[in-house]
């Protein structure tokens, strides 16, 4: 099965895979420099399937070695949209940003667009597995989630989905403890994936809410696990861009590029962008800290 799909323009679909570590993990898989990635996805109907994404003319070509039914591709196809962010218009942000040298980049070579999972539920949980530990850490949790609680592809036990809440929901946390290693984070995902299970948190539905984005926030910050900086990931993960993840290196950074390394805190970080309005997380998220004005 193949399938085109457009994208508003201009876009690149490097720029997505780049745009953040999320290709690292599990269930995706990519080359260095590669202009594809695969996928593996669980879709409605309960297949799985091997999802190949590569670059095509103004948009991406998107394969499956299997036979889909018409719902089926309707399923991949809306999949694949939410993850590169296809219909997303970043013409305003680019006009804006073309006045800024420390962003010129950014136009020029399309970025702008964040990658993303399938589900909401699956980049929470990753971002919940980023808190406190090394990236190794995070990559190892994801695959060891995925290779032991994931769907496999029929003809490649090997190549698992991403487990589904249900799943995840049916273990109990010493399991997630020892098994997955996830240490703190177990009694997390396990009432996450509970929740969403039992079908009292709808996730999906935060995709294309009208919410503000503070209420948006708060409804992300009632999960536990999820606290200020995890929110920010996931609001700009949602196409929200005007709150910035403030870590240890946006600490550093913001410091070294403002005040001459000296101390500072969240609110010089909010300070620096806060002239960026609605898309501060992403003037943030792309300004180039390489070079000195």
């Amino acid at each position: 099965m193949e399938l085109y799909l457009p994208a508003q323009q201009p876009f690149s679909l490097q720029a997505v895979i780049r745009s953040h570590g999320w290709i690292r993990l599990a269930p995706f898989r990519y080359q260095d420099q590669a202009n594809w990635f695969n996928y593996v996805i669980r879709l409605d109907s309960g297949s799985v399937v091997d999802l190949h994404i590569q670059d095509a003319q103004d948009g991406v070509q998107l394969k499956v070695d299997n036979s889909l039914s018409e719902t089926e591709c309707d399923s991949i196809t809306r999949a694949a949209s939410w993850m590169l962010g296809l219909d997303q218009d970043f013409s305003t942000f680019y006009k804006i940003a073309q006045t800024e040298p420390k962003l010129e980049h950014l136009v020029t070579a399309a970025r702008g667009r964040i990658l993303r999972s399938p589900t909401l539920f699956e980049d929470i949980v990753k971002t919940i597995l980023t808190t406190n530990t090394l990236w190794a850490g995070t990559i190892r949790m994801a695959e060891t989630l995925v290779a032991i609680y994931g769907d496999p592809i029929p003809d490649d036990p090997s190549r698992r989905a991403f487990p589904t809440p249900e799943r995840l929901a049916d273990l109990d946390e010493s399991a997630l403890r020892s098994s997955a290693r996830l240490g703190y984070r177990a009694p997390y995902v396990l009432e996450l994936s509970r929740q969403v299970g039992s079908g009292n948190l709808d996730l999906e539905s935060l995709k294309n809410s009208d919410l503000p984005t503070e209420q948006l926030r708060a409804r992300l910050m009632d999960i536990k696990g999820v606290g200020s900086y995890a929110a920010a990931n996931l609001l700009m993960i949602l196409g929200r861009y005007d709150n910035i993840p403030v870590d240890s290196w946006a600490l550093k950074m913001v410091s070294n590029e403002w005040f001459s390394g000296e101390p500072i805190g969240k609110a010089e970080v909010e300070s620096a962008f806060e002239h960026w309005g609605e898309w501060k997380g992403l003037a943030y998220w792309f300004w180039d800290w390489s070079t000195k004005d």
